[in-house]
């Protein structure tokens, strides 16, 4: 069980400075952290962290070495914040609570919002889920178990079912009385929402125009029906999209039959939309989303594996073709040292177009009714940028080896891989994204090989052909 507070001892513990300049926090802090856990001091413990927000608590608990982290949680009891757990990465908040007694957590979530209480309970295992929501009050139980019907990464997954609704017979006073009187109230809510007796939702009324009203206007008058919803099966994305497009603070969460269920906040899209930003990322680079740098070394390596070893086929495509051009390149030996030139450039080409590809089509700013348009932009794109950096290379392959034509073939060679890239960086994330795959796993194997296959055979052809080599 996590170790009650004790108020006896009155030491003083002189606080380092918690962050650097650059907003790192210091290793000073984080030495000092750990020396009172392993010394088990916890109310010199708490005279260092218990003033610290969740997030910064957060960090903490990411600088500290993995056996002290357990271990602060418990020696903190009942002044440990929970929702810093929700500031972790997950393998970390894992280990932390595979640690912890069941009872433990279970305290430790009683006062956590429902949101940040399921993002904690979603990836523990089925019985600890079960055991902890026993040993929650009935009406806190139900709200949870709710929310984890749904399906992950759903906007019923990440609302908070903690939120006001009024009937729409009540006028602007007994709102009002009700607001102030009412201790079970959300710490923030932006609006109230109104809903009939069997929750159905009518609309909202926010809280700047309940407050500018008179008290006997009726709430009924009051009522914005026409407001943007959210379904409780609804991805987190297409929600978090909603909230851009239409500059929400909140939105509700209702059912199929239009129940009232719970709310989403523009705190909660935040970290949706960050959550999102770093699982594209990591997969344009051929990383898993749910790869942390807390993880182990032998899971990291599973995780990178397979797209190495996608690379290693394009690498060995790329291969073959050079091979089938061997006799050019041992009669000039300038081709060699040339041609990794062509197929860097157009791989950075065609990158360049996917990243921005990939994005369009994440955000639903590219699709069947711009597509053509937006492949001639990057064609033309590819096109001029190709002609500057041709004459430019052209040029110095001239001078470098004193032979003209070279200059004019990996200027021609360039050119062309440079238009292909930008049709390749557009039409792979398209065509991947028709056929139902996810753009930002795929595209980039496939764009390097295209680019790179394309990029050779081009060059040493063209060469080829120029010289007449064979």
């Amino acid at each position: 069980m996590l170790e009650d507070k004790d108020m006896t001892d009155e030491s003083v513990v002189e606080t380092p400075p918690f962050r650097d300049e650059d907003g790192t926090v210091r290793a000073e802090f984080v030495e000092r952290v750990g020396q009172a856990v392993a010394a088990g001091q916890a109310d010199d413990l708490r005279a260092l962290v218990g003033d610290l927000h969740e997030s910064d608590l957060g960090d903490l608990i990411e600088a500290l070495s993995p056996e002290s982290r357990a271990p602060l949680v418990q020696q903190l009891g009942r002044d440990f914040d929970f929702s810093a757990l929700t500031e972790v990465d997950d393998t970390i908040r894992e280990e932390i609570l595979e640690e912890l007694p069941n009872e433990a957590v279970a305290e430790g979530m009683r006062n956590l919002e429902s949101d940040d209480a399921v993002y904690i309970l979603e990836d523990m295992p089925k019985e600890d889920q079960d055991e902890i929501l026993q040993a929650l009050p009935l009406q806190e139980r139900v709200k949870l178990a709710r929310s984890l019907l749904f399906p992950e990464n759903s906007a019923g997954r990440r609302m908070q079912m903690d939120f006001v609704a009024v009937p729409p017979t009540w006028n602007v006073g007994q709102t009002i009385d009700y607001l102030r009187e009412n201790a079970e109230l959300p710490e923030r809510f932006y609006d109230l929402y109104v809903v009939d007796h069997d929750d159905r939702l009518r609309g909202s009324v926010p809280l700047d125009q309940l407050l500018r009203s008179k008290r006997p206007v009726g709430i009924a008058d009051l009522v914005h029906d026409e407001i943007y919803r959210v379904h409780g099966n609804d991805d987190q994305e297409e929600v978090a999209r909603l909230f851009e497009r239409y500059n929400l603070a909140s939105a509700p969460v209702v059912t199929e039959d239009d129940r009232l269920v719970g709310i989403i906040t523009f705190d909660d899209v935040v970290d949706i939309i960050e959550a999102e930003a770093d699982e594209d990322m990591k997969a344009l680079g051929g990383i898993r989303g749910e790869e942390e740098l807390s993880d182990t070394v032998l899971y990291t390596v599973r995780s990178r594996f397979p797209w190495l070893f996608i690379n290693l086929l394009a690498a060995l495509m790329s291969g073959y073709v050079i091979s089938r051009f061997s006799d050019s390149l041992e009669k000039m030996v300038a081709l060699a040292v040339l041609m990794p030139i062509v197929a860097s450039m157009g791989g950075n080409a065609g990158t360049q177009t996917m990243t921005v590809t990939v994005r369009a089509i994440a955000t639903r700013d590219l699709g069947r009714a711009n597509a053509w348009r937006v492949a001639r932009r990057e064609l033309m794109v590819g096109l001029l940028n190709g002609c500057a950096l041709a004459t430019i290379l052209g040029i110095i392959a001239a001078t470098w080896f004193n032979i003209v034509d070279l200059g004019v073939v990996i200027a021609m060679a360039l050119v062309t891989v440079f238009a292909i890239a930008a049709l390749g960086g557009l039409g792979i994330p398209l065509l991947l994204s028709r056929l139902g795959v996810d753009p930002a796993v795929s595209s980039g194997p496939f764009v390097t090989t295209t680019t790179d296959v394309i990029g050779f055979f081009l060059f040493l052809g063209i060469a080829t052909l120029w010289f007449g080599l064979r």
